[in-house]
């Protein structure tokens, strides 16, 4: 297969990955204890991901018998590394970071197996306060925006592209800043806006440093935005695990779907001591009445297709790769029923 010049560091990673072999995380029960070990890496601590939060506060799953040790991989691309070296049993990202390492050969790829949110979970965040703002106000201005290759970026140039706007042209996006370092550089940048995750999109309006204009969800539509996936051999090896730990997710999605703003935010907020309720629960309602989360779990072949487009859109994908082989509907139909 034709391989994609977006992921040679992936490639290399994987060669260092078969060398580390049987270093990697070793799925069982821990020494006297009846909960099984599994470590996630995370893509981003947000809550934009607050229906595993919900599970993790809930004990979803303790009650699954899972003892979960969640790792910040702070990007895609790190929680691909993780998951490839076995530092990583699950890892949780944009469904690129798959794709692109399938398209580069890997014999033992990742599989995504769980969906969870259904929309982009970054804002658009200016200098000021724009109650009628226009994607058209971009042309001529520069964006802080995402890594390359990485779905906040890809997304933000698909929306762009959906408003007739070239974004190689007609504006300049600043992609210099390392992710999460983006909201802290924005106050003393000379970029008129940028694109953020939330808390920082709040964090900004409550320092007087930043207001949201739009919000890429809403403006984007349905996209297959983050999924969770493990190597083809670690399904193989422990699909009760799989099964337990989609089952805990889908919990956590039936939480979030059920109840109020202000329930999902006393809920999560031990996850988030930095943040004061009264913001955490303005931003769960911000995700919650765009849709963010989906009802189950099930990543269905047309959002996989979408996200090829998104790829493909972005000159990030030479070659199409099977659906049947980087999704699994497996575990969530069963945790869905």
């Amino acid at each position: 297969m034709k391989k994609n010049h977006r992921s040679r560091s992936i490639l290399s990673l994987l060669t260092i990955a078969a060398v580390a072999g049987l270093a990697g995380c070793q799925a069982g029960k821990a020494p006297g204890s009846p909960l099984t070990p599994v470590t996630l890496s995370e893509v981003a601590h947000s809550i934009f991901y607050a229906p595993q939060y919900a599970a993790i506060e809930l004990g979803y799953f303790e009650e699954a018998g899972i003892d979960l040790e969640l790792v910040n991989g702070a990007g895609a691309d790190k929680v691909m590394t993780a998951l490839v070296s076995g530092d990583a049993d699950i890892g949780f990202m944009g469904s690129e970071a798959s794709i692109y390492t399938y398209a580069n050969g890997a014999k033992d790829y990742a599989v995504n197996f769980a969906q969870l949110t259904q929309r982009a979970g970054n804002f658009l965040v200016g200098r000021q306060p724009e109650a009628a703002f226009d994607w058209e106000q971009l042309k001529g201005k520069k964006v802080i925006g995402g890594r390359k290759g990485g779905m906040p970026q890809m997304v933000f140039e698909y929306i762009l592209k959906m408003n007739g706007i070239d974004p190689a042209a007609d504006l300049t996006i600043d992609q210099s800043i390392d992710f999460g370092l983006t909201a802290a550089a924005f106050p003393s940048s000379d970029a008129d806006y940028t694109v953020e995750f939330e808390p920082f999109a709040t964090a900004l309006e409550t320092e007087g440093n930043g207001y949201v204009v739009a919000s890429l969800g809403e403006a984007s539509g349905y996209v297959p935005y983050t999924a969770y996936s493990a190597k083809k051999s670690y399904l193989e090896a422990h699909p009760d695990i799989i099964q337990k730990f989609t089952d805990a997710i889908q919990k956590g999605l039936d939480y979030v779907n059920s109840h109020s703003a202000e329930e999902i935010a006393a809920t999560i907020q031990p996850q988030f001591k930095e943040t004061d309720l009264d913001a955490l629960t303005k931003i769960v309602e911000r995700y919650r009445s765009q849709d963010t989360w989906k009802e189950d779990t099930v990543f269905e072949e047309e959002s996989f297709l979408l996200l090829e487009n998104i790829l493909e859109e972005s000159g990030e994908l030479s070659e199409r790769v099977p659906y049947e082989d980087l999704v699994t509907t497996e575990f969530s139909k069963k945790a869905a029923k």
